[in-house]
């Protein structure tokens, strides 16, 4: 199995996970399919390209982060005046100024919500989010004191890793079962969650159960919020493509079921804006209604990009 293989299958398969490491890879695997394209012009060495970065896009119906830095990548492609040779090492030079301004962004994001976290604060979350864990881990080293409950996260048991990480770090931390959030909800101050995908009309796409736990928190009176750098926006429901919600094999359920049960396993849910306090992002907190202004303003690229 070549590289660019071994990075489609270990997506689909979410060996690699998270956002930023999904968009990482899927822009390496783009990168060592061009250097093996073989064409008599750069239009028809981009034509090929394209169609390897569309079984990337492939990969996870639900990764736009993924999409819209291999759509920067070709838009950039496109524009440029380069002959083919150069373009493997362009496609690095424009991932990495744009990964470089993601860790930038997660960073900014960390410190805004940080900021929002006291001392005795007691902050409930779903899944695992990096984003999520750089603002926890940035509060307790500016000396916050609070604690954590987080859910297990079925079937794939992301909340594992949340666990780790955060013992790890010394923030005292609780694990539910997913279906005791309205049980401990009650205990949390605030709800803070990631994001996979923030869609046209500001709705949020995560992690089946966010929607549970953004309802749970509206019924006791807390605020929910979701963390998340501001290229997770999908542009192309602006233009009515309905965000696919991905559904996964259900033998990550149950491996051996009874003969003849249909078991559903959907990976995301959609938690429409209304329940959305803000978003926490590079652009600090942006309520809903904002989200597509914000865009607008500071990453007109990606609305361009739609369009190519």
């Amino acid at each position: 199995m070549d590289f660019f293989a071994k990075v489609v299958n270990d997506i689909k398969s979410v060996k690699i996970q998270g956002a930023t490491n999904v968009a990482k890879y899927a822009v390496r695997a783009l990168k060592w399919k061009s250097q093996k394209i073989r064409a008599k012009s750069k239009i028809d060495f981009l034509i090929k390209l394209e169609k390897y970065k569309q079984i990337l896009v492939e990969t996870r119906p639900t990764e736009p982060l993924m999409r819209n830095i291999l759509r920067y990548v070709m838009f950039n492609l496109r524009e440029s005046d380069i002959t083919t040779k150069e373009i493997p090492r362009l496609i690095d030079i424009i991932a990495d100024e744009f990964l470089f301004n993601m860790n930038e962004a997660k960073e900014k994001i960390s410190a805004v919500g940080a900021n929002m976290i006291k001392n005795h604060t007691v902050v409930f979350t779903h899944c695992h989010s990096s984003t999520v864990m750089g603002i926890l881990k940035k509060a307790w080293k500016d000396g916050k004191r609070f604690e954590v409950i987080h859910t297990e996260s079925r079937p794939l048991y992301q909340g594992h890793i949340t666990a780790k990480e955060l013992t790890k770090a010394g923030i005292p931390t609780t694990m539910i079962v997913d279906s005791a959030i309205s049980t401990y909800i009650k205990k949390a101050d605030m709800a803070i969650v990631g994001a996979d995908v923030i869609t046209a009309d500001s709705s949020l796409i995560n992690k089946i159960g966010t929607l549970y736990l953004a309802l749970a928190s509206k019924r006791v009176n807390i605020p929910f919020f979701s963390a998340t750098v501001l290229p997770k926006f999908d542009p192309e429901t602006i233009f009515g493509r309905v965000e696919e919600i991905e559904m996964r094999d259900p033998k990550e359920v149950w491996k051996n079921p009874p003969k003849k049960l249909k078991i559903l396993n959907p990976a995301f849910d959609i938690t429409p804006r209304n329940l959305i306090n803000a978003y926490i992002t590079e652009e600090g907190l942006v309520t809903p209604e904002s989200v597509s202004e914000v865009i607008s303003d500071k990453y007109s690229w990606i609305l361009r990009g739609i369009k190519i």
